[in-house]
């Protein structure tokens, strides 16, 4: 749903996206100019896979997961996005159709700008073009992590990195995280595989005591050193 936010309001919002934090407040107000705004709420599709559009987004609230449907019909995850990320900027860099679906996770506020208007502000601003490079590096980065292992690591493996992952943005000590929810079938769906495999999975590492499930939905990681040298020493022996 398109919304009306004053300027001001827009400018304070949009100090949260990543790419923004280091423009004066003069250049944020030219970046509030050229966005509309948008609020959507829980599973809600902003764009789908081989749209046509070709407006960038920027998350100021809420949570976004970015997935494609394989031929077999399945569904599959590549990634979740906060508030303060970005998305949609492949379709406007290049001009081609979108390259995955994007749907809410959460209520979420939306900036919504136009193609021309982000590759001006690229152009004319150092600063967001470099962050920009940055985040598309990030994404290769990313990208190439995954496909090394889905080539190189087992089932159970991958398993353990998409935690170590997890855990990794939730730690509540040095050595300790609290993961929730934890949904498995979402697990299942970035390491394609089933539930129940993520779920014999993690009674494994219940026994192992790396791991503590609390309820149906959320995980306590008590080790999150033993889960990532797991993790390292199969990397490793690659």
């Amino acid at each position: 749903m398109l919304i009306n936010l004053s300027i001001e309001r827009a400018i304070s919002m949009l100090t949260i996206i990543n790419e923004f934090k280091r423009l004066s407040a003069e250049n944020l107000r030219i970046v509030a100019e050229a966005c509309q705004w948008y609020r959507y709420e829980e599973g809600n599709d902003i764009v789908r896979y081989h749209d046509s559009t070709q407006s960038v987004f920027f998350i100021t609230q809420g949570e976004i997961r970015i997935k494609y449907h394989a031929l077999s019909g399945n569904e599959v995850i590549l990634c979740d996005l906060p508030a303060g990320e970005m998305f949609g900027e492949l379709s406007a860099i290049d001009g081609r159709a979108r390259s995955a679906t994007a749907v809410t996770k959460s209520a979420v506020l939306l900036a919504s700008m136009p193609a021309t208007s982000f590759q001006n502000l690229l152009y004319k601003h150092p600063q967001v073009a470099e962050a920009m490079l940055k985040h598309l590096a990030g994404q290769v980065r990313r990208l190439t992590e995954r496909v090394y292992e889905y080539s190189s690591l087992t089932l159970n493996n991958r398993i353990h990195a998409e935690l170590l992952r997890l855990a990794e943005n939730h730690m509540i000590s040095p050595n300790e995280a609290f993961i929730s929810p934890v949904i498995r079938s979402d697990i299942a769906n970035l390491v394609s595989t089933t539930r129940e495999s993520v779920s014999r999975e993690f009674s494994h590492l219940v026994e192992l005591k790396i791991i503590e499930c609390q309820g149906r939905h959320d995980v306590h990681v008590l080790d999150v050193a033993k889960l990532a040298k797991m993790v390292s020493e199969v990397r490793g022996s690659f």
